[in-house]
């Protein structure tokens, strides 16, 4: 899929943008090269190939150094609601702005 001047110009002027004769042959040079990487993606053979639940899934041998999921800080949720106008059950509350 290739895209024209006339293609830019109509998107462009969708988008309100006004753009010079320069800018529209450069975004028409990187949007018909991303459309040419999009092409060569596609012709590419997947047939057989297992889609990955997780990107890290394909390095199987190479361990994630993940961090542990510990609080590193104290509760502090009372000291944070001392200055509010209003806290019900640790939950702030607000006036309703949705009728």
């Amino acid at each position: 899929m290739a895209l024209t001047s006339q293609d830019i110009a109509r998107v462009a002027h969708l988008a309100r943008l006004a753009l010079s004769p320069g800018e529209t042959e450069h975004a028409l040079g990187q949007l018909n090269g991303f459309f040419h990487l999009v092409d060569q993606m596609a012709a590419v053979n997947t047939d057989g190939v297992e889609p990955l639940a997780h990107p890290a899934a394909v390095l199987g041998h190479v361990a994630l150094r993940l961090r542990e999921d510990v609080a590193s800080e104290p509760n502090q949720r009372e000291a944070s609601q001392v200055s509010a106008p209003a806290v019900e059950r640790g939950l702030f509350l607000v006036p309703k702005v949705i009728e």
